[in-house]
């Protein structure tokens, strides 16, 4: 497979909303390893907190935490109006679904993005309709249906081309929010894809899945005709939150007495980015007389989860073609490292 070198390169991520909606707890739990229970010690934001996340190596995101406030956003929108709204590669800004003030709040968010089209019109807009756990799951449909409309009207020239989400920090929705937003900027996606077909060809494997190895985002995927079929469209977000929490859960068990009845190997990863005290698995496998499942770690970077037939001989195959992969994909992410600031 041939690669090319990629350049680092920086995205400018505003992070916005309603003090109160939910942002420092979901970037907490995406990017710090924090579980939804431990979120509910953090504090509102004040002004901007700024938070520099290295992703798939050759992705570095500069969060912006902007504080919620009306004081803070009053700021945003006249005095600071010309440092937070150029070179934006993204704006996330979210709602809280049960906001008393939710007409006001479409206001506030419809003044934002016109500053952002004014200074960064090639900028991506996501909208998080947050909190939808508060929601009865018979009325979720309906809400973030009417939601949506109303959030559109109020977009501006990113109507057509923003992309909203219904999310909650106690369920997977967080994890396909955050997953859409990082893969619309990772910039090799193409050349990762092809390495990932390779790969299923070579193990003949029902799907591949691609996962960042700090946050267990969804990278990518490819699939057979098989894998296609599979009626669980939220299958990749689920795993992402419950192998997540198997992880971080390592912290908190005496690993000499762990039952290892699933794991073949489980070492301290010291290399972690995030944070360097949390365990890190090698593999993760299921066999059964169906298929075989296998989470490798694949690059610094990257875990790979595969789905192939069932049997000892294929499970050794896999992982082979897995080892002799892993150099094509350790080398789409040597990049010229660029100071932390």
């Amino acid at each position: 497979m041939e690669t090319k070198k990629i350049k680092q390169q920086k995205k400018k991520v505003l992070l916005m909303g309603k003090s109160g909606a939910g942002k420092s707890s979901m970037r907490s739990i995406i990017f710090s390893n924090h579980n939804a229970k431990d979120v509910r010690r953090l504090g509102a934001t004040i002004d901007v907190d700024k938070k520099r996340v290295k992703f798939l190596g050759n992705l570095i995101l500069d969060i912006w935490d902007c504080g919620g406030q009306d004081a803070f956003t009053e700021t945003y929108l006249t005095s600071q109006k010309s440092t937070i709204f150029p070179d934006v590669g993204v704006l996330i800004y979210v709602f809280d679904v049960e906001s008393p003030t939710f007409p006001r709040d479409l206001s506030t968010y419809a003044s934002i993005v016109s500053a952002l089209s004014d200074h960064s019109p090639g900028a991506r807009v996501f909208t998080l309709v947050h909190k939808m756990d508060l929601v009865a799951s018979e009325f979720r449909d309906h809400v973030i249906t009417q939601k949506s409309a109303q959030i559109s009207d109020h977009s501006g020239r990113f109507a057509r081309s923003m992309d909203i989400y219904g999310t909650s920090i106690w369920d997977e929705t967080l994890y396909r929010a955050w997953g859409g937003i990082v893969n619309s900027l990772i910039p090799n996606l193409d050349t990762v894809k092809r390495g990932l077909r390779t790969l299923a060809q070579a193990t003949e494997a029902e799907e591949v899945v691609l996962f960042e190895q700090a946050t267990f985002l969804t990278v990518t995927r490819v699939g057979s005709e098989t894998g296609d079929r599979n009626p669980y469209k939220d299958r990749y977000e689920r795993l992402s939150n419950i192998i997540k929490t198997f992880r971080n859960s390592l912290l908190y068990v005496d690993l000499l007495s762990f039952p290892f009845f699933l794991l073949s190997k489980l070492t301290y990863a010291g290399a972690a980015q995030t944070n360097l005290t949390k365990p890190a698995f090698e593999e993760f496998t299921i066999k059964t007389r169906l298929f075989n499942l296998v989470i490798e770690k694949l690059t610094h970077n990257t875990y790979v989860l595969l789905v192939f037939p069932p049997g000892e001989v294929e499970l050794e195959c896999t992982r082979l073609n897995v080892l002799a992969a892993r150099e094509d994909f350790s080398r789409m992410e040597q990049v010229a490292e660029i100071p932390d600031t």
